[in-house]
This record gives C-alpha cells, sequence and structure tokens, in this order.
C-alpha cells in the first residue's frame, strides 16, 4: 500500500508539472517572450590544499598550458575578490546564475570555497547561484548521508535569498543517475524514496520543494523512466561526450573534433526536447581536451575536441534555436559548461590568450549583444 501511494502521489505531480509546464508557469525564475535563462558550471577546485595538504598548488598540471591562465592570473577561488570580479563578468556578459559544482564527504561537506566567497561577495545579488551535487562516488549508507547532507543544504544553502528557484523551489542538479540509483539500491532503498524525503524536509522547512534536476543523456531509461518516476522536475546534463550524430544509441565514440562534439550535442537537444516529458535544460559547451590531467582514457583523440570562439558561437546559436523551437519543454533556459574547468578544457572565464571573446558570444547570443 505504501509503494501504491507514493507511485499514485509521484504520478499525479507528475501531471501536475506537466499541465504547468503546458501553461508555461514559472513563478519565481520566469522569462520573457524574448528572454533566456542562461546558467554555467564553477568548478571550485582553484584554492591551496583543495585536493588533499599534498597539492598545495592546484594550478600546477595547469602551468603546462598558459594558452590557459585565466586573465586574474592563477588565482584562490576563495576570496573574496576573486569571485566578486567574475560575478561581474558573469552579469555584464549575460550569464544569469552560476552552479557551483558540489561535493559531499562522509557525514560532512567538502570545503566549500568559492560558495562561501560567493556569499560574501557584494555582487551575488546580480548572479543567482545553485548546487550540483557531483556525487559519482560510491557510498556506504546512502540513506543517513542523503539525510545529513539535505539537511545540511536546508540550513546553509536553500533558503538563501540568493538561491535559484524555479517555481518557488531551489534548484538542486544532480550529476549522476547511475550512482543515486545504485547508492540507494545498496542501502535497501530507492532513488524515488530519497527524493520523497528531501521533499519532506523542504516542506517541513518552510519551502514548497527543491527543483531537482537530473543530468542524463539521450535514452529513453533515464528520460522517461527514472527521472520522472523518481520525482525529479526536469533534465539537463553537466556535459557529452559521444560526436557522432544518428539516434542516441548509435553515438558510441567520443567526440575528436569540437564538430563531431557539437554535432553529438544536438543530436542530444533533439531528442531530449522531443521525447522528456520532463522540461529539459539545454546544456552548451566550450569543447573538451583533458591533457592537463592526464587525458582522456577511452579515447586520447578525443583531446581534440576544443572549440574556437566562433565556432563556440555556432554551437551558442543552435543552442538558441532549440531553445525558440521548444519554448516550453526547454523554458528558455540553457546551462554552459564550464566557468573553469581549466584540467579538462571547458571554460569562457577570460584568459590571457582569448580575452573575453568567449563571453562575448555568449552575450551576442542570448543577451542581444548588450
Amino acid at each position: 500500500m505504501a509503494l501504491l501511494s507514493r507511485s499514485a502521489a509521484r504520478i499525479t505531480r507528475l501531471i501536475g508539472a506537466s499541465l504547468a509546464l503546458m501553461a508555461g508557469v514559472s513563478a519565481s525564475a520566469s522569462t520573457g517572450a524574448d528572454d533566456y535563462r542562461i546558467g554555467v558550471y564553477y568548478y571550485p577546485g582553484w584554492s591551496p590544499g583543495i585536493k588533499g595538504p599534498g597539492q598545495a598548488d592546484p594550478w600546477q598540471p595547469i602551468r603546462a598550458y598558459p594558452e590557459r591562465q585565466p586573465a586574474l592570473g592563477w588565482y584562490h577561488d576563495g576570496r573574496v575578490e576573486t569571485v566578486e570580479q567574475q560575478l561581474r563578468w558573469m552579469h555584464r556578459y549575460g550569464i544569469d546564475f552560476v552552479a557551483f559544482d558540489w561535493y559531499w564527504a562522509t557525514g560532512r561537506a567538502a570545503p566549500e570555497t568559492a560558495v562561501r566567497a560567493y556569499l560574501r561577495a557584494p555582487s551575488r545579488q546580480r548572479v543567482r547561484y545553485a548546487l550540483l551535487w557531483a556525487n559519482h562516488f560510491k557510498v556506504a549508507d546512502a540513506v543517513r548521508q542523503w539525510n545529513l547532507m539535505i539537511d545540511y543544504w536546508l540550513r546553509h544553502h536553500l533558503k538563501n535569498p540568493e538561491y535559484l528557484r524555479i517555481d518557488g523551489k531551489p534548484v538542486v542538479f544532480i550529476f549522476s543517475g547511475d550512482f543515486l540509483r545504485d547508492n540507494a539500491a545498496a542501502a535497501g532503498t530507492t532513488a524515488g524514496a530519497l527524493i520523497d524525503v528531501a521533499q519532506a524536509k523542504a516542506r517541513a522547512a518552510g519551502l514548497p520543494g527543491i527543483y531537482f534536476v537530473l543530468c542524463t543523456p539521450a535514452l529513453d531509461y533515464w528520460a522517461r523512466g527514472f527521472a520522472p518516476e523518481a520525482g525529479f522536475s526536469a533534465l539537463s546534463a553537466y556535459n557529452y561526450h559521444f560526436g557522432l550524430s544518428g539516434s542516441p544509441e548509435s553515438a558510441t565514440r567520443p567526440s575528436r573534433s569540437f564538430k563531431e562534439l557539437d554535432a553529438g550535442y544536438r543530436m542530444q537537444w533533439k531528442w531530449l526536447l522531443e521525447n522528456s516529458v520532463l522540461p529539459y535544460f539545454v546544456p552548451m559547451t566550450s569543447g573538451w581536451d583533458r591533457r592537463p590531467w592526464g587525458a582522456s582514457k577511452d579515447d586520447p583523440l578525443h583531446d581534440r575536441s576544443s572549440s574556437t570562439p566562433d565556432e563556440f558561437e555556432a554551437h551558442l546559436r543552435a543552442a538558441r534555436s532549440m531553445m525558440d523551437a521548444h519554448p516550453r519543454k526547454g523554458r528558455r533556459t540553457g546551462m554552459i559548461c564550464c566557468w573553469n574547468e581549466f584540467g579538462e578544457g571547458s571554460y569562457v572565464e577570460p584568459t590571457k590568450r582569448d580575452g573575453f571573446a568567449y563571453l562575448e558570444r555568449i552575450r551576442k547570443i542570448f543577451a542581444g549583444g548588450k
């Protein structure tokens, strides 16, 4: 009976969400007919010792690639002045919110260097923030850890006035459906049951719920099965790697150029916007080149997938066209990977070599060149 009731309640919520989607309803993060809501993922790994005492200089692997040196220099992302300048640039170039990669160690949050700097930065009112839970790890006691983590979010983040909300609910991105499902199963429960617990805790804390966004590829299992059944509100992605066009099932080789990577993204966009039963926030990328961190293991040629500013602009333009073609399903919301993934070669933050070229393209495509 409990399982039956939970399933019925989830179906009812899904029907309600679909009706709201058809009506184009968004209470606290609405966009106009010609407006776009653009977010950018932020890798908070640029502070001394962030990966342990053995890595005093997180920039050391990047220094061999001087073209990637940020315009701010080899900065410390835990300093308010660093994040303040980054927020000013985001606001100036049409980025509406920043989603910080966020990690949970056993029983506690990992160091929140950049997030804490954000919460002290004067410009935080101009650029809202959200969390991307980077849950790509096995967890031994998933139920207990989930409860502790949700409580932490509610105390320290989800009720903050700067926190991004959609339909009145704070937005949380979840990186891996696989690990969420498998860790829950190992603990004798389901992802849906964990989501239900989080929603109950949020309502008890005075919120209407949590707007969970699952990062997923274009596959039936995730988009039309797992995500809606577990109670997610929307879909998106951190990044995609496959570079062959056609159907999602036929995309089996990583890209070997940005042209191929772009084609892979366009295939994912089209399938998800046409087939997902949930909203889909269109993900975009500046490219991929993981050589500073040891190269791509599946295919070293995948590291040839960096973009030029002009290629990036064409990629953004195609994403905007998809948003325009599906304004209700896509809610004119896009996610860019990434602000500063310098180790993986996915970044739009100004650098000594490219200056503001990538940010200028974002403003040109999504903010009318303002």
